[in-house]
């Protein structure tokens, strides 16, 4: 795959996330959060089979989702033990 190629489906990622998704620190509880996980890994599954590459900003947002989801994982589990 060109450099070219690649730059635009980034380029295609980030416009995708910006109209679909809310930042992972703005998400207010886990359905949220995981609803916008299962959309990013179909995204991914999808980048996969079609360009065989996905752009190294789909694997960082979905690790801020995570990490979010860990964070509000902990807090609950605290509150609650």
């Amino acid at each position: 795959m060109r450099e070219f190629d690649k730059k635009h489906l980034e380029s295609e990622l980030k416009n995708f996330a910006t109209k679909n998704f809310v930042k992972p620190s703005a998400c207010r509880n886990l359905d949220q959060i995981r609803y916008y996980i299962g959309e990013l890994c179909l995204k991914i599954e999808d980048y996969k089979q079609r360009f065989n590459y996905v752009p190294d900003t789909a694997y960082s947002l979905l690790a801020k989702y995570n990490g979010q989801q860990n964070s509000m994982l902990y807090k609950d589990f605290i509150r609650h033990y």
